[in-house]
């Protein structure tokens, strides 16, 4: 089931439960690791179900842009490979260390420039997984607000990007993001 808020101007943000490489909107988001070479959770998700072209050029952004790896809170597009998208948008969150190193702006940071990527790509959906609440230990609840003031905001200004949807596994991530959100009780 899919659950759509409107944000005004023909700007919706979506919720489901689901599996984000499920997803046909234009765009997924990779919730990656700095090599951009693939790992565990979303990222190996979408890189096994997408094949080795966007592993091809994931290394290409390597050697030519990032040879460090990408920062935290940058976003990169890749080809989508064998999934039903347009673009993979990777981003790197940042990993929880108490809030006071710089988390939240860094997390805000991933969710802005992937639609800021999105929107120059002219691209008109887009799909999130919870960013950083994985592996990288974020507080569910903390990540959550985060990432709906920081999508809400970006959409409003995107020209092109008019819904973003948040992929969530699992009833418990789902139900949380909506009730931040101020969706109405199921």
């Amino acid at each position: 089931m899919t659950e759509r808020i409107a944000l005004g101007e023909n700007k919706h943000l979506e919720f489901i439960e689901g599996d984000i490489t499920q997803q046909t909107t234009d765009a997924i988001v990779n919730a990656a690791n700095s090599s951009l070479l693939g790992g565990g959770g979303v990222d190996g998700a979408i890189h096994r179900a997408g094949g080795p072209a966007i592993l091809e050029e994931c290394r290409k952004i390597r050697q030519s842009q990032y040879r460090q790896g990408l920062p935290p809170g940058k976003a990169v597009a890749t080809t989508a490979g064998r999934l039903p998208n347009h673009y993979v948008i990777h981003t790197v969150g940042p990993i929880w260390r108490g809030g006071g190193a710089g988390e939240p702006g860094l997390l805000a940071s991933c969710y802005q420039e992937c639609i800021r990527l999105a929107d120059e790509l002219k691209l008109a959906t887009i799909a999130f997984p919870s960013i950083s609440t994985g592996a990288y230990g974020y507080p569910l609840e903390q990540a959550a607000g985060v990432a709906l003031k920081a999508i809400s905001e970006a959409l409003r200004a995107a020209r092109h990007v008019t819904t973003a949807r948040l992929v969530l596994f699992g009833a418990h991530d789902y139900q949380v993001y909506r009730k931040l959100a101020g969706a109405p009780e199921e």
